[in-house]
């Protein structure tokens, strides 16, 4: 895998946008096929790319997207910061079109100038998991993963080079 480094957003979405439909087809022959070794190759290069690369040098996701916030993430929050739930919801959630509690802003407003999140130890658990390329049964989350590149180096760098596989 080759280093992996900090790219703006409108630069991912072009370089996703310029072989979309390459990616869009790839990724239709490999959830159709279900591989059995996708997740290991996934997890071998999620490992090797978080080795080199260091989120906080980025945080394009905590700047460009929100996290689906779940009941108990809403109580974990609103307890970290000394608030009630209700004072929490309506300082910092609103219900998006989905009808899912999200941030009412981006960047997140938990994000600090240097990157760091001001409630990491109990940050939603989309965060957590983001950018879900440690899951099991990575087949399901092919679409959303192609999504994702348009946002994390990481994930564009994985995709790149499941492409570059022989299948």
């Amino acid at each position: 895998m080759p280093d992996i480094k900090y790219q703006p957003p409108e630069i991912l979405k072009e370089l996703t946008l310029n072989n979309y439909q390459e990616t869009l087809a790839f990724l239709k022959r490999l959830k159709k096929k279900k591989p059995k070794r996708l997740d290991k190759l996934v997890h071998a290069l999620h490992y090797e790319a978080f080795a080199k690369f260091d989120c906080l040098d980025c945080a394009n996701c905590c700047k460009t997207i929100g996290p689906r916030l779940t009941g108990k993430d809403i109580e974990r929050l609103a307890k970290h910061l000394k608030m009630k739930p209700a004072d929490f919801i309506g300082q910092y959630i609103q219900v998006d079109e989905d009808n899912d509690y999200v941030f009412k802003s981006h960047p997140c407003p938990f994000l600090l100038p240097d990157n760091y999140c001001m409630v990491y130890e109990n940050r939603p658990k989309a965060c957590t998991d983001y950018p879900h390329t440690d899951r099991k049964k990575f087949y399901q989350l092919l679409n959303l993963s192609h999504k994702n590149c348009e946002i994390c180096p990481v994930v564009y760098s994985i995709i790149e080079s499941l492409k570059k596989m022989q299948w």
